[in-house]
C-alpha cells in the first residue's frame, strides 16, 4: 500500500494555487455585486481542488501506463514512473477522487439552485460531469485528447470560463457579459502554465508519440504562442478594468503583472528545456497572486 506521503506527491500541491485561481476571481466579482454565499464558496473550491488532484492523478497514471514518464522526462519523477503507486492503487484513486468531487460538485449545484432552477441545474450538472471526464481523458486511454494536441482548450474552458465565469452565475444567478475578460484572462494564463510544461518536455513527449500542441508547432511557434497567452491574459484584464473600474483600488492587480512581466522576460531569453522547470511554478503562483490582487481590490 501506498504511503500518504506518496499520494500527497501525486497530487502535485504545487498546481492547486493555480487551480482556485478562477474561483477566486469569480467570486469576487459576484461579491462585489453584493452576491456572495460561503457554502457555495467552499463547495467550489473543494470541487475545483478535486478536479485538479484527480486530473493529476490521471495524468501521472496514463502518462506512466503509456511509457511518456521515462527517464528523458526533465520534471519531477510521477509515482506510478517511480514505482511508489501500482497501476491498480493509482485507477483506484482516481475513481474514488471522481466519484468524491462529482458529490461535491452535485451538493455545490443543489446549494445554488435548489429545486427551483432545475434546468440550470441540469446544465451546471453536465458541466460538472464534462470536466471529470476531461480531467481523465487528457492522458488516459486511447483516444487521450492531450496526445493530440488539445490540452490547452480544455484548460482554456473549464479553469478558466467556467471557473470563473461559471462560478459567478452560482451566486448571481444572472449573466453578465463583461466577466467573460477576466474569465478568459484566468483561461489563457492556465493555458500558460500547461504551454510551459509541453516546452520543457517537448523532446520526450515526441519521443513517446505524445503530440502536444508544442510538438506540433516546434520550439519558436510554442514561444510566440506562450506570448500571445500571456499578452492575451493581461489584454483581457485591463478591457475588462476599463468595463467597470469605478476606484482605483480596482486596478490593484496590476502589480501582478510585475512577476509575470519578469516571467516573460526569461521564456524569451530561454534556450534550455530544463530551465523551464521552475517557470511553471512561478506562473501558477503569479496567476494565483494576480487572483487574489483582484478580489483584494475589488472587496476592500
Amino acid at each position: 500500500m501506498a504511503q500518504i506521503g506518496s499520494w500527497v506527491n501525486a497530487a502535485r500541491l504545487r498546481t492547486l494555487p493555480l487551480s482556485v485561481s478562477g474561483i477566486i476571481v469569480g467570486t469576487s466579482i459576484a461579491a462585489h455585486q453584493g452576491y456572495f454565499n460561503i457554502v457555495i464558496f467552499s463547495l467550489a473550491i473543494g470541487t475545483t481542488l478535486g478536479l485538479q488532484i484527480l486530473s493529476n492523478f490521471a495524468n501521472d497514471y496514463g502518462d506512466g501506463v503509456k511509457g511518456t514518464d521515462n527517464e528523458e522526462r526533465i520534471g519531477p519523477a510521477r509515482a506510478l514512473q517511480s514505482g511508489l503507486i501500482t497501476r491498480g492503487e493509482m485507477k483506484t484513486g482516481i475513481i474514488i477522487t471522481a466519484i468524491a468531487t462529482l458529490v461535491m460538485a452535485v451538493l455545490l449545484i443543489y446549494s445554488a439552485f435548489g429545486e427551483e432552477d432545475f434546468l440550470y441545474a441540469i446544465i451546471f450538472f453536465i458541466l460538472g460531469l464534462g470536466a471529470i471526464v476531461a480531467a481523465v481523458k487528457y492522458t488516459v486511454g486511447q483516444n487521450a485528447y492531450g496526445y493530440r494536441g488539445m490540452g490547452d482548450i480544455f484548460v482554456f474552458i473549464f479553469f478558466g470560463l467556467v471557473a470563473v465565469f461559471g462560478s459567478y452565475f452560482l451566486y448571481a444567478l444572472r449573466m453578465d457579459w463583461p466577466v467573460m475578460f477576466p474569465a478568459a484572462a484566468i483561461g489563457f494564463l492556465s493555458s500558460g502554465v500547461l504551454n510551459l510544461n509541453n516546452m520543457r518536455d517537448a523532446v520526450s513527449d515526441a519521443r513517446a508519440g505524445k503530440n502536444t500542441l508544442v510538438v506540433k508547432l516546434g520550439a519558436q511557434n510554442a514561444k510566440n504562442y506562450h506570448y500571445f497567452l500571456i499578452f492575451g491574459a493581461v489584454l483581457c484584464l485591463v478591457i475588462y478594468s476599463a468595463w467597470t473600474a469605478r476606484e482605483w483600488s480596482d486596478l490593484l492587480y496590476l502589480f501582478g503583472f510585475i512577476p509575470l512581466f519578469l516571467h516573460l522576460k526569461r521564456v524569451v531569453a530561454n534556450e534550455s528545456p530544463v530551465l523551464l522547470d521552475p517557470e511553471l511554478k512561478i506562473l501558477a503562483l503569479t496567476t494565483f497572486f494576480i487572483s487574489i490582487l483582484f478580489a483584494v481590490g475589488l472587496l476592500f
